[in-house]
């Protein structure tokens, strides 16, 4: 189930591009600093972006740190753009061999272990450059982060915190709901 999961996944992430009418939204969101760091993402990543960023929305999840860090968690990759291959190279390895793909993504974005370091590092990168850009400390944070175990995070929010009026969120907890809209989408 989960090989077929990321397959239709990563199927979904190389044909899918945003609607111009998302565009505008996302414009109209973003700083123009932050926009100009968004646009240049692959088409494929801006969808999966704007995809976390509406699933966040239709929680009622209004936070502007957390929605901009989930239009802009992926902005790393830009750092080295991947080709159809080498994104296809992740899922497998991932799937496949997850002790070794861990392995394969320490040292630098080079050869054949380059899609593995990319994927391990887009996080740090895609923080540095929304940094860069004019995000707050608390959204480039939660890009850094957004990669790192859910299991740190797990009942970080109950249900009643979910369902009732109070939405101040604490940063664990925005973090938890960045990383669940990232993986369910």
């Amino acid at each position: 189930m989960r090989v077929y999961y990321r397959l239709l996944q990563t199927w979904r992430t190389l044909t899918s591009k945003p609607q111009s009418s998302d565009l505008l939204e996302i414009k109209s969101v973003l700083s123009p600093g932050l926009y100009s760091l968004f646009i240049q993402m692959h088409p494929s990543e801006q969808a999966h972006s704007i995809a976390v960023y509406k699933d966040l929305q239709n929680q009622d999840i209004q936070n502007k740190d957390l929605l901009a860090a989930a239009l802009l968690h992926d902005a790393g990759k830009n750092r080295y753009p991947l080709s159809v291959w080498e994104r296809i190279t992740i899922v497998l390895g991932e799937t496949f061999f997850p002790e070794k793909a861990k392995i394969w993504s320490e040292g630098e974005p080079e050869g054949w272990k380059r899609p593995f370091v990319v994927a391990h590092r887009h996080a740090e990168w895609g923080a540095d450059l929304a940094a860069q850009a004019g995000a707050s400390r608390l959204t480039a944070d939660l890009i850094r982060r957004h990669k790192g175990s859910m299991q740190n995070n797990k009942g970080a929010i109950t249900s009643d915190h979910m369902n009732s009026s109070k939405r101040d969120f604490t940063d664990t907890e925005l973090l938890f709901l960045l990383q669940r809209s990232d993986n369910l989408n």
